[in-house]
């Protein structure tokens, strides 16, 4: 049944080493659930189940984490986006997220020459005035050395490991089809929409799979941030960039992490928390491009209190219609308007999942009131962002992934701030620039561009709603109109009835054969075995065989529905 639904026996190694580690730390239970472990050994790979139970005192959430890490790079991933899911994991599963790390050993450098050499044209030491083929850093998916110029710029030179790209693809289709076969087999799993969490992480690691689109989105950022001068973006080197390796300028400066050597330097920390909060504010409310993972890592403070942001691999998107949502959410929190906070969550979580939107209402209005009053200065927005999810995801509401990925970034924001200056607060920076981009929304300039684009849209649809009403009423007279069903609970059913009248049929076949291997016992003569007719004696064995297997498969089908009912 596997190989019919995974449909890829080249994918079968890995698989087979997937539910390995699965079931060596702790979710034996889960694997036997979807039917996996029983398929998988009818095609001939034994999975080991020996020690699965040496993790049974490890906490969920850390066997969640080992497994993840032991299965490599695209897992890893996995478990980061997830660590910005607070809407559909607890703190705990979120805390150990944050732990996974991709830093992995560095290759050595002689095994990505090959790959350079065809990237950049020639050898790197005849590319560059000088190249260092030791590493500065090293993750799962590139790595990076430093190099000169011949006009003598510093710069980085980011190089993706050779073979990695099948590696990750291979997962990916993996994943896909685990993916849909627990959100069909095991309906808890649905509101974790994993599917989507899938079609999520494959579009992140096929931008990060593209050094270039990393330097495209780089350059979009210093564009915009041009109205900062103290932001710094590295330059991208063009000539030496594409798809598996790209180069920029080297930053040297204070990294994120060292927070010690500020003082030491000269830099203000007050003024650097700041101007990093105004930028990426800048970024998500008014630009709707943004570094979607501003930690410490990513961001080196710079002589003048300047600020450079580097690795530009994971940013996230925001339309016009959701920076309008955000801004609203965000006047509600700041400025203590339940209601507000209230429309735009629900508008945001949707009303078809069965939930109790009264009461949903209700804790949200409570929460949110209960800041009534407190001085603006106390206010803690990514805790209050945080907070509001936790709401959402007692109530199995999800929120859409770009918004998730956003709520992340401005915690992870706050959390930077405080971490440079003990009397950073959020919502004193973000109400003066949310004030101002709600005038700006406002202006009768806008309000009249809006107001055409509508228009424009209403005519385009008037203009073409006869022509479709026409092709539906034509479609309707040939008997061609199409109405789309979902019908995948319905395989299920098909599959099941099936097997039963496989089984009905089997047992006909046996009955048949004791009652003619019955009647062939009383005729005399004839070749004997045994003592006995021979015919009849091989009939009686059949039906034997017969009805083992029957009684086996009636038996396995019993147990997997007392599992399932677990």
């Amino acid at each position: 049944m596997l190989i019919e639904t995974l449909g890829a026996a080249r994918d079968m190694g890995r698989l087979n080493q997937i539910l390995g580690v699965l079931i060596r730390h702790g979710f034996g239970d889960s694997v036997r659930r979807l039917g996996l472990a029983d398929s998988l050994e009818r095609a001939g790979h034994a999975l080991k189940w020996d020690h699965a139970a040496d993790l049974a005192r490890i906490e969920p959430p850390v066997q969640l984490r080992l497994a993840l890490e032991e299965l490599g790079p695209t897992f890893v991933k996995l478990g980061q986006i997830l660590a910005g899911r607070a809407d559909l994991f607890g703190p705990e599963y979120i805390a150990e997220f944050e732990k996974l790390h991709s830093n992995v050993p560095a290759l050595p450098f002689e095994l990505l020459r090959p790959q350079l050499r065809e990237d950049l044209g020639g050898e790197p030491e005849t590319v560059f005035a000088h190249f260092e083929t030791e590493p500065l850093a090293a993750a799962s998916i590139a790595q990076v050395h430093r190099a000169t110029l011949h006009d003598g710029t510093e710069v980085v030179v980011k190089i993706r490991r050779p073979g990695i790209d099948r590696i990750i693809e291979a997962d990916l289709r993996l994943m896909q089809r685990l993916a849909a076969v627990a959100e069909a087999e095991m309906p808890a799993l649905k509101p974790y929409r994993p599917q989507q969490l899938v079609r999520e992480l494959a579009r992140s690691l096929q931008r990060e799979l593209d050094l270039a689109s990393e330097c495209r989105n780089a350059e979009r950022i210093a564009a915009n941030m041009a109205a900062l001068p103290w932001i710094v973006v590295p330059r991208v080197h063009w000539a030496h960039t594409s798809a598996r390796v790209n180069v920029q300028d080297c930053m040297t400066g204070v990294a994120g992490k060292d927070l010690g050597e500020l003082d030491a330097r000269g830099l203000d920390r007050q003024v650097l928390a700041q101007r990093g909060a105004q930028a990426v504010l800048k970024m998500i409310v008014q630009d709707g491009l943004y570094h979607a993972d501003p930690h410490p890592g990513n961001v080196i403070y710079l002589d003048g209190n300047r600020i450079a942001f580097i690795d530009f691999g994971m940013v996230g998107r925001l339309s016009e219609r959701r920076r309008d949502e955000l801004l609203q959410l965000l006047m509600g929190l700041v400025e203590r308007h339940p209601q507000t906070v209230a429309d735009v969550l629900l508008d945001w979580a949707g009303d078809d999942h069965g939930v109790n939107l009264g009461l949903l209402e209700t804790e949200i209005e409570a929460f949110v009131d209960q800041y009534h009053g407190a001085p603006l200065a106390e206010l803690n927005l990514g805790q209050m962002l945080a907070d509001v999810t936790a709401i959402l995801r007692g109530h199995q509401l999800g929120l859409p992934s770009d918004l998730a990925l956003l709520i992340k970034a401005f915690i992870t924001l706050e959390g930077m701030g405080r971490g440079l200056d003990p009397d950073f607060h959020m919502t004193s920076e973000a109400l003066p620039l949310l004030k101002q981009v709600l005038r700006e929304r406002y202006q009768p300039r806008v309000l009249a561009h809006r107001a055409w684009q509508t228009l424009r849209r209403t005519l385009s649809v008037a203009e073409q709603l006869p022509a479709d009403i026409t092709r539906l009423l034509r479609n309707a007279r040939r008997g061609r109109l199409h109405v789309g069903i979902d019908v995948t609970h319905l395989r299920r059913v098909g599959d099941q009835i099936d097997r039963a009248a496989n089984r009905m049929a089997m047992a006909l076949v046996i009955a048949a054969l004791i009652i003619g291997s019955s009647i062939v016992m009383t005729v005399q003569g004839g070749p004997t075995l045994f003592g006995l007719p021979a015919f009849g004696f091989l009939g009686f064995s059949s039906a034997f065989i017969g009805g083992l297997w029957l009684v086996r498969a009636i038996w396995r089908s019993s147990r997997g529905k007392d599992i399932g009912s677990d």
